[in-house]
């Protein structure tokens, strides 16, 4: 028994070293997030009319809302039909992405008509018509 100790007879347990987990598990949550699709809504109460063919729509889309009092919504903005057709045009160089209108039942179908033109002529190659059974 001296002035040192011996320290070699350590009795704590073995353990698993948690910080390698941990930090894959942050690393797949971070690529989760940044992966993750989001949809912007247009913005406004809309009234979809109700329509006996339904098809799935596409997740990842541009929405265009028209309100019962024919007003043109994308993301929370009013625009014209040109305004909105610019903006459109805008998405669609960087990524073909399909187009869905939402008309409220109450909407001019004339209204309807130019906004569909509109993403005719922006470079739109898939429209659809959101519909109540979407």
């Amino acid at each position: 028994m001296g002035r040192f100790h011996d320290t070699s007879e350590d009795n704590t347990e073995p353990g698993i070293d948690m910080s390698p987990l941990i930090d894959c598990v942050f690393i797949l949550l971070i690529f989760f997030i940044v992966t993750t699709v989001f949809v912007e809504e247009p913005g406004v109460e809309i009234r979809k009319p109700d329509a006996t063919l339904d098809v799935e729509l596409e997740k990842n889309s541009i929405i265009v809302a028209i309100s019962a009092d024919n007003k043109i919504v994308y993301g929370g903005k009013e625009f014209g039909v040109s305004g909105v057709a610019a903006r459109v045009r805008q998405l669609l160089a960087r990524d073909d992405l399909p187009v869905i209108i939402q008309a409220d039942e109450l909407s001019d179908h004339g209204v309807f008509s130019d906004v569909w033109s509109a993403m005719k002529n922006a470079g739109a190659r898939k429209i659809s018509l959101s519909t109540l059974n979407d």
